[in-house]
């Protein structure tokens, strides 16, 4: 199951996680940082230098400028660094020019409090962080060597031959740990704020997750009066005709017409209990997200094989778009891809669920015929996840969902 960031790559199997790419990723993400604070150390120290010297001509002026503007351009390589282990994408929060040309874009910028917030970041960067990035390679990478090669031919080197070859295991863990805190800070300090271009992007999201929410109550509230008011009453109309069926003649018109409409009674309490399930579940409401797809895929048409696992309850909203998504695409799997068995599995990783639906069908699922995939990417939108969906011609097809649970 594919990660998000490097915290969620250290929760991960250990063979699993040192066999993917996420220790090298976040290696380059602190060899990266320590470059980059050289260059820019050196780079602002002559700047700085320069502009002092000649504070007393105008032309002081520049170098001091470029010092007070180096945040933008720093921060702006941190957030590409930021994808080598965290692949969510870092909002901008400068906004654009309010004329062309080289004089509107620096008034513009020396007006934001993002580029002083920057400016921040960058000397908190240059004066601790990439200390700390050199700091933690060394002790990951360097010190277990040093220890190992050090003492050759010492009689009494063999405990640190043993202490180093402890240490060097555990690289991998102490440099993604690090760059995975060292990210969380970046993202932290860079993100907008209220006003900022990109916090309006976050508002909408806060919004949409709200929304999400009031809709899953409502559909919760309309199962409940489903199930206990009208389901009950007509249950009660049945017991009703029945009685009334007992008191009248077998084979008689009377007992006829009343045995025909408690058959179509009956007929309407299944008919609004599947209309009941299909607003919500009760076993969702009750029991969780593995009970409601066990009781999902019972009645399916095609076998399916669940391998549910999750430690405790997710959040009612993620449950609820993890249901819906799990019971479209078998309905997809029913009527469009002449499969003989589907798998459907749920995992939650850290704090990301991540559910997958497949089948040995004919493939070719696209999102243009009309198979309700698109409904479903919207549905997971909705829920600030993601939907990826692999089905050449001739199958298999494979659903992949990962929604967040925060």
């Amino acid at each position: 199951m594919p990660s998000r960031t490097a915290w969620h790559a250290l929760a991960r199997h250990p063979l699993g996680f040192l066999a993917s790419q996420w220790p090298w990723r976040a290696l380059a993400y602190l060899l990266s940082g320590v470059a980059l604070g050289a260059v820019a150390g050196v780079v602002l120290l002559f700047l700085a230098a320069a502009g002092l010297v000649s504070l007393a001509v105008a032309v002081g002026a520049v170098p001091l400028l470029g010092v007070a503007l180096s945040g933008v351009f720093v921060a702006r390589v941190e957030r590409r660094r930021l994808r080598l282990v965290d692949l969510d994408p870092a909002p901008d929060p400068h906004r654009r020019p309010g004329r062309p040309g080289l004089r509107g874009w620096l008034e513009t910028r020396l007006r934001e409090p993002a580029t002083w917030r920057e400016l921040g970041f960058t000397a908190v960067s240059l004066s601790a962080l990439w200390w700390m990035d050199l700091l933690v390679l060394g002790f990951a990478l360097v010190l277990p060597v040093f220890l190992m090669t050090s003492p050759a031919g010492d009689p009494g080197a063999w405990p640190w031959l043993v202490v180093g070859l402890f240490l060097l295991p555990a690289a991998p863990y102490t440099v993604t740990a690090w760059a995975g805190a060292r990210a969380a800070l970046t993202r932290s300090a860079l993100a907008p704020r209220d006003g900022e271009p990109g916090a309006e992007l976050t508002e909408v999201r806060a919004s949409r997750a709200r929304l999400v929410d009031a809709f899953d109550a409502e559909r919760r509230r309309i199962e409940r009066d489903l199930h206990d008011g009208a389901q009950q009453r007509l249950v009660s109309v049945s017991v009703m005709l029945g009685m009334a069926l007992l008191d009248t003649d077998p084979g008689s018109p009377a007992g006829r017409q009343l045995a025909a409409a408690r058959g179509e009674v009956a007929l309407a309490v299944d008919e609004l209990r599947e209309l009941a399930r299909g607003v919500h579940p009760k076993a969702l409401t009750d029991h969780g997200l593995a009970a409601a797809v066990d009781n999902l895929t019972a009645r399916s048409a095609v076998p399916v094989t669940v391998d549910v696992r999750l430690p405790y309850r997710l959040p009612a909203a993620v449950e609820s778009t993890a249901y819906f998504v799990v019971a479209e695409a078998l309905a997809n799997v029913t009527r469009h891809s002449r499969a003989s068995r589907a798998e459907v599995g749920a995992r939650l990783e850290t704090d990301l669920l991540v559910l997958t639906v497949g089948d040995d069908g004919a493939g070719g699922a696209d999102p243009a015929g009309g198979t309700g995939l698109v409904g479903l990417a919207d549905r997971v939108a909705a829920a600030d996840g993601r939907l990826r969906l692999s089905s050449p011609a001739g199958g298999p097809t494979l659903l992949h969902v990962e929604i967040p649970c925060r």
